[in-house]
């Protein structure tokens, strides 16, 4: 017996899902042993630097004739500013257990750079939470987002949020691209009130309509008589 066409497609469907998902597994399999790799990697140089440790320029020499003598074994994936990134990795992050499978290389990479560990953790916790790729987490960075939300909220409130301990309170506080500030007449002030906020969003609202309607009337018939129909009202 035939089965119905429906049921063909949507058995096709979840097949198809399930090879895609096995894949997906496997490429982030992949991925989190070269971290791990890394990880290991930074542990061993750091280590071997504290042996050299009398000898301040030990550390640039150490990765320099490591990277000569891994790059053509190995590849670029080995050269002296990749494992300057591997020892800073496990500076950064010295408990491998803490070490996140959903993440890849390029994801630590741009995590590890961040000075503020505050500001690390932020977008460590975001980048978990909204499965944010390599390429958005950077757009994140670099659109300073952790720096706008805390020009209206406090810094333990907006980790509190990240860390998923607490449910926001306001609107502001769940925006992932804030606006900015500026176009709204607003200070850059550590705390604003919610209707600070929808005022400014109100007269910018109205300038935009008003110029929309005037120039749609400017060359219209009846635009004196909706200006003096304004100025009745």
């Amino acid at each position: 017996m035939e089965l119905d066409k429906s049921l063909k497609v949507d058995f096709l469907s979840e097949i198809k899902g399930i090879i895609q998902q096995a894949r997906t597994n496997a490429v982030r399999s992949v991925d989190f042993c070269r971290v791990q790799m890394y990880w290991t990697l930074g542990k061993r140089i750091f280590e071997e630097e504290q042996d050299g440790k009398e000898r301040a320029d030990y550390g640039a020499y150490l990765l320099k004739n490591l990277s000569k003598e891994l790059v053509p074994e190995f590849g670029s994936g080995f050269s002296y500013r990749q494992l300057a990134f591997c020892r800073q990795f496990y500076k950064t992050y010295p408990i491998v257990n803490a070490l996140r499978s959903q993440f890849n290389w390029t994801q630590y990479r741009l995590l590890i750079q961040i000075d503020n560990p505050d500001k690390r953790e932020y977008y460590e916790l975001e980048a978990m939470n909204n499965c944010w790729t390599a390429r958005e987490l950077e757009r994140q960075i670099n659109s300073g987002l952790y720096e706008r939300l805390l020009l209206s909220n406090d810094k333990e409130a907006v980790l509190a949020v990240a860390r998923r301990e607490r449910i926001p309170e306001t609107p502001l506080e769940i925006i992932k691209d804030p606006m900015v500030l500026e176009f709204l007449g607003l200070k850059k002030e550590a705390a604003y009130y919610e209707k600070d906020l929808e005022q400014a969003l109100i007269t910018h609202l109205q300038d935009f309509l008003l110029e929309l309607l005037c120039k749609g009337l400017h060359k219209s018939s009846y635009a004196n008589k909706f200006i003096m129909q304004s100025d009745l009202n």
